[in-house]
């Protein structure tokens, strides 16, 4: 395992460094210009990559590192069926062969269609151990974030992936370094997805623009992974290149015995090199935000942005209101378009459909929560529920989750991405509003002309059974 290299200051001591900082010292190759040339550990590709493929092969360059490179398929994977023969458009499908052919061609490791392992790619990297402490990842997806979770320092590259393909490497701007604190403990039927919103409201959308975020304080170290991963997740609706978890016993005990996780003497040296990956004491950080999570209520959205949110207790704002005329113009645009009116009572809006999925909340938590809600109750308006990978799908069908949802009315999914990115096949139709566990609620992104409204995995379940936005809080147990 490497060693972090030595920077001393000027009276010869090395400086305080953040965790961040120090991943990136570790990885760096050169400097020039305010950026860095970083050697990559993991490169993950997604069913959207093979354009750049086809460049790669176009102008006669091969993978550089195809043991360190995997290929998962995730944004065009329907939900309706686990192969190939399931993709009922025949475009979609032709891609997906094609892309996973190519792959292998280029000597590229791809759980696809027909895997039983598949499904997002954030979240199958993180169970499977593909992501790791102190490495570095990288894809073409905003939020390849999430794997920050497990200690790991992952960012999205866009159009420099055929770069990286060739190199393993891949040019970066150093970005500024923000700690999130968060204290405190959670009350009844609030989740981690709430304290994003939350954060989201405090921070702002792009108010994260430039950073790289760390996410610590007592509420963090006494978080699950799956919590974890929401919270890096949406560092990417922040603005935020990269979420970031110091890994700690709870992430040591969740990686042991992970297909892609050291073993034996190897996973003692690894260990010994993740204890150490921590922030050091007294670093400065460019920007720092603390929240006492014992004061967020159950979350929702209103608007096109994530942090156009309020508590289900709240109303919908009033733009006029709003001193910002840059912000004012945005609120009223939004409400124009998802066809709400100033002061209306969150839990008087009524959905027409519910999507419980998404690489923001779709693990084997995030599933019981919902479960736990619609047992014993029928939904009201149709309800799409769909695991964030195989392995979680097969553990939620051993604990007999699948049971409840399709006895509560629901249709249970295959992994993928699903109705958050409608491209393949699960879309909201235009003028529908959607309560959905996703992390973007931008004008179309669950189709044209759809209106969605963020929330948790459990106050999901609560509108799917009531037909409108509700307080999961106030449902009778069951």
């Amino acid at each position: 395992m490497p060693k972090a290299p030595e920077r001393l200051g000027a009276s010869g001591t090395r400086p305080a460094r953040t965790l961040v900082e120090k991943i990136l010292d570790l990885h760096t190759i050169h400097e020039e210009g305010g950026r860095s040339l970083l050697y990559v550990d993991r490169l993950i590709l997604a069913d959207t990559a093979l354009g750049a493929m086809n460049t790669l092969r176009t102008d006669g360059h091969s993978v550089r590192r195809p043991s360190q490179t995997l290929l998962i398929t995730d944004h065009y994977a329907p939900s309706s069926g686990p192969t190939l023969d399931d993709v009922a458009d025949p475009e979609r499908r032709v891609l997906l062969q094609g892309t996973e052919g190519m792959a292998r061609n280029l000597g590229i490791d791809v759980i696809g269609m027909g895997d039983a392992r598949r499904g997002i790619q954030h979240i199958v990297s993180v169970e499977q151990a593909y992501a790791q402490p102190g490495v570095t990842i990288v894809a073409v997806d905003s939020h390849t974030s999430t794997q920050g979770a497990v200690g790991a320092l992952a960012f999205s590259i866009g159009s420099d992936l055929p770069h990286a393909l060739a190199t393993q490497c891949v040019w970066l701007k150093r970005p500024g370094m923000m700690r999130i604190g968060l204290e405190g403990q959670l009350a009844a039927g609030v989740t981690a997805k709430d304290v994003a919103l939350a954060l989201m409201v405090a921070v702002r959308a792009n108010g994260a623009l430039g950073y790289a975020v760390e996410y610590a304080g007592g509420f963090v170290r006494r978080l699950s992974i799956a919590g974890r991963m929401t919270l890096c997740n949406m560092t990417a609706e922040m603005g935020g290149l990269i979420g970031i978890v110091g890994p700690d016993q709870t992430t040591f005990d969740f990686l042991r015995g992970r297909p892609y996780a050291p073993t034996e003497e190897q996973w003692d040296q690894a260990l010994a090199f993740w204890t150490a990956l921590a922030s050091d004491a007294g670093t400065t950080f460019d920007r720092e935000v603390t929240l006492d999570v014992s004061t967020v209520e159950p979350m929702v959205t209103w608007g096109n942005s994530p942090d156009n949110a309020v508590p289900i207790t709240g109303v919908v704002p009033d733009p006029a209101q709003e001193r910002n005329p840059e912000r004012r113009a945005l609120m009223a645009k939004s409400l124009d378009y998802m066809g709400l009116q100033p002061a209306t009572r969150m839990t008087d809006i009524a959905i027409d459909q519910v999507f419980i999925g998404s690489c923001t909340n779709s693990r084997i938590e995030d599933l019981r929560a919902a479960a736990q809600v619609l047992a014993n109750r029928k939904v009201a308006v149709p309800t799409l529920v769909v695991p964030g990978s195989g392995l979680v799908k097969a553990q939620a069908e051993a604990e007999g989750l699948d049971a409840v949802f399709r006895a509560a009315g629901a249709s249970w999914g295959e992994a993928g991405c699903s109705m958050c990115v409608s491209m393949n096949g699960d879309t909201v139709p235009a003028g529908a509003r959607c309560a959905s566990t996703s992390n973007r609620n931008h004008i179309g992104r669950q189709g044209r002309g759809s209106r969605t409204h963020l929330v948790s995995p459990p106050m999901a379940a609560a509108a799917a059974v009531t037909g409108r936005l509700a307080d999961v809080r106030h449902l009778k147990a069951n």
